[in-house]
C-alpha cells in the first residue's frame, strides 16, 4: 500500500492510502474535503473509495461525500458526518489487499477510533493511523475520557502493536511534546537527541511516520517522571503529565513573514485608516 501524507490546516494531518493492485483509495481524516478529493483523483484511478474517521476531524464529511457519490465513511462515533458503517473494537475490514484492525481508543473524544492497517506477505512494516491518541512524544488530551482510558489505550492497545509500526498521527507537535519531555526528564539522552532531530527536520509538519519505540509514550515507571509529578501509580502519572502538558508554555510564535511585508509595502495603510 502507498500513504499519501497531507498537511493541512495549522498542524493536522491527513492520509491518503491506495491499494496499488485496485487503486482503491481510503482517506483518513478528511478534514478538509475538497484538498482530500484532488489528492485521491490525481494519486488514484479508481472510483472505489473510502473514508476512515478515528475522531473529531470529520466536520467536512458531508461535502466529500457530495463530491464523492457512493463514498464509504467508517467510523465508531455517531456523531461523524456522513457515517454509513459503525465500526467496533477488533473488527476487521479488507480493501483489496490492505487490511484494516479497528481499535476502539476512546478518551480525547468518546468515540474515537484508531486504524491498524497492513498487507499479508508484505515486508513493508503495518501502519497506524493514531488520530488523537498517539503521537510523536506524547497522546492526545482527555477532552471526554480519563487518565484510566488513556492509559489502557496506550500500554494495552497500542502498546502491543509490532514494534516496527510506523505511525501516521493526527498531529504534527513534536517539537512541544519533546521540549516538554525534556523539562520533566531534563538529563535523558535520547529526549535530547530526538528533540535535535526535530528541530532540524520540523522546519515543515512532515515528521511522520515514526515508530512509538522512538520515543516512550507512557514512561510512566521511571523514577525521573515520577519524581517530577509527585506520583507513584502509572495512571495517577499520566493524569499528572497530561495535566502539566495542558499547561505547559507556549513557544512564542513568530510574526508571519508575508504579513511583515505587508506591512513594510504599506498594504494595510488603506484598512487602518478606515479604522
Amino acid at each position: 500500500m502507498k500513504v499519501k501524507v497531507i498537511s493541512v490546516l495549522e498542524d493536522n494531518y491527513m492520509y491518503l492510502v491506495i491499494e496499488e493492485s485496485t487503486r482503491h483509495a481510503l482517506a483518513v481524516d478528511a478534514a478538509v474535503p475538497k484538498r482530500s478529493h484532488s489528492q485521491s483523483q490525481s494519486q488514484s484511478q479508481s472510483h472505489s473509495q473510502s473514508l476512515l474517521c478515528p475522531r473529531d476531524h470529520a466536520r467536512g464529511n458531508e461535502e466529500l461525500a457530495q463530491l464523492l457519490p457512493g463514498l464509504q465513511v467508517f467510523g465508531a462515533d455517531e456523531r461523524i458526518g456522513a457515517l454509513t458503517h459503525r465500526v467496533s473494537h477488533g473488527q476487521e475490514l479488507s480493501f483489496g489487499t490492505i487490511r484494516v484492525r479497528c481499535l476502539f481508543t476512546p478518551c480525547h473524544t468518546s468515540g474515537h477510533m484508531c486504524y491498524f492497517m497492513w498487507e499479508d506477505d508484505s515486508l513493508d512494516a503495518p501502519a497506524l493511523f493514531s488520530g488523537d491518541t498517539l503521537f510523536v512524544g506524547g497522546c492526545g488530551q482527555f477532552f471526554e475520557g480519563t487518565a484510566e482510558q488513556m492509559h489502557t489505550n496506550l500500554t494495552q492497545i497500542l502498546g502491543t502493536l509490532p514494534k516496527d509500526t510506523k505511525v501516521f498521527c493526527g498531529h504534527e507537535c513534536t517539537v512541544r511534546n519533546l521540549k516538554f519531555a525534556l523539562k520533566v526528564e531534563p538529563e535523558n539522552e535520547v529526549v535530547k537527541e530526538k528533540l535535535a532531530w526535530a528541530k532540524v527536520s520540523g522546519s515543515a509538519p512532515w515528521l511522520c511516520p515514526q515508530c512509538p519505540q522512538a520515543h516512550r509514550a507512557v514512561p510512566c515507571r521511571e523514577e525521573a517522571v515520577q519524581r517530577f509529578t509527585g506520583r507513584t501509580d502509572p495512571v495517577e502519572v499520566l493524569r499528572a503529565l497530561r495535566s502539566h502538558r495542558d499547561n505547559f508554555k507556549k513557544p512564542k510564535e513568530r510574526p508571519n513573514p508575508q504579513a511583515m511585508l505587508a506591512f513594510d509595502w504599506g498594504l494595510f495603510g488603506p484598512f487602518l485608516e478606515k479604522k
